[in-house]
């Protein structure tokens, strides 16, 4: 049953689950996606000592504040920055691919990075609608991502004699795949299909229990795509760090007024702002209350507090993995946070 890659060793601590990060390539206000990547280049080293399990960066479209729309083409430079963190997508929106190719470019990714490879798989365009139109292949309902899949796992399994199209590289790879959702339908299709689930918490915290209970229910060990033995699950969540709790709070106010400008008319387009100590001065007290319940599952404060706050979520949800999500307008803000929370981890 493939599934390497799945089981995480951050902590040898008993109880302790390993900690990743989800990185979108945030740029800044004042600065450009060439410094974005370096920026995140440098986390993604920043978190390989510290002892994180994986670095993912997630595929976004159409808008200047997030530079990780070719979401391969930047795994591959985090893992040759990089020698022993896993490198993965947090995740790949299959609607807008054909699974041959994606099974061409992270076969090879996993011929170059031997055993560092993860795939995870989205069925959101990870854009806005006109956008989506003119990426799609695809359909992006239930049925179809399922069917999706199944087709690209078949590409990255082993020889089949009676193949008429082979990824080539890619076959035999294995690479393992884990299902992206923030609803129930990701959830289904993860339980059907025998994956690993991985939840957006971090933005879009409505059905997370509901869709931990559907998973769990229903899945199935016994399919033929299954990669892990019983459910596995990880779920994403905002974080901030600092010496702190004010400061923490401070520099948190950077994805606050983020979420804030997504809910206006082309928010998205706009780069992250300065932290504020006031991110709510401009907003209504409904626009604020929306802010404060999509950033439901946020842990911000001093590296020990947050540490011990992840730990008694972990626990409390029954989850086997935690994926971190930092914004910052300073680079060097999201790098000392990721280093310090990870130190606490280990501690």
């Amino acid at each position: 049953m493939p599934g390497q890659g799945i089981a995480g060793d951050m902590s040898e601590s008993p109880g302790v689950v390993p900690l990743s990060v989800l990185d979108l390539v945030s740029v800044s206000h004042g600065s450009g996606a060439a410094e974005a990547i370096e920026a995140s280049v440098r986390s993604a080293q920043a978190a390989e000592r510290v002892g994180y399990r994986r670095y993912w960066v997630a595929e976004h479209h159409n808008t200047v504040s997030v530079a990780s729309s070719a979401t391969s083409v930047l795994m591959g430079r985090f893992a040759n920055e990089t020698s022993t963190i896993r490198i993965g997508s947090g995740g790949i929106m299959l609607p807008n691919h054909a699974p041959l190719r994606v099974a061409e470019d992270f076969g090879t990714l996993a011929l170059m990075y031997p055993d560092r490879i993860d795939l995870g798989l989205g069925r959101a365009p990870g854009t806005d609608p006109a956008t989506a139109k003119q990426l799609r292949r695809g359909r992006s309902d239930i049925v179809d991502f399922s069917a999706d899949i199944r087709e690209l796992q078949h590409y990255l399994a082993g020889a089949r004699p009676e193949a008429q199209i082979i990824a080539h590289p890619g076959q035999g790879t294995n690479v393992p795949l884990y299902v992206l959702g923030s609803s129930t339908g990701g959830a289904t299709v993860a339980a059907e299909l025998g994956l690993p689930l991985v939840l957006a918490a971090h933005f879009a915290p409505t059905q997370i229990a509901e869709a931990l209970e559907v998973y769990r229910r229903n899945f199935r060990a016994d399919a033929p795509t299954a990669q892990v033995e019983k459910p596995w699950v990880m779920i994403a969540v905002n974080t901030m760090v600092a010496d702190t709790e004010e400061e923490a709070q401070f520099q948190f106010s950077v994805v606050q007024q983020m979420f804030l400008q997504m809910g206006k008319r082309s928010g998205s387009r706009r780069p992250l702002t300065p932290p504020s100590k006031a991110p709510n001065a401009l907003a209504t007290h409904m626009e604020w209350e929306r802010v404060k319940a999509v950033l439901r599952y946020s842990f911000v404060g001093t590296a020990e507090r947050v540490s011990e706050d992840l730990q008694n979520f972990a626990l409390d949800a029954g989850i086997d993995e935690i994926m971190t999500v930092t914004y910052a307008h300073d680079p060097q803000i999201r790098e000392n946070s990721i280093i310090s929370l990870g130190v606490a981890w280990q501690n």
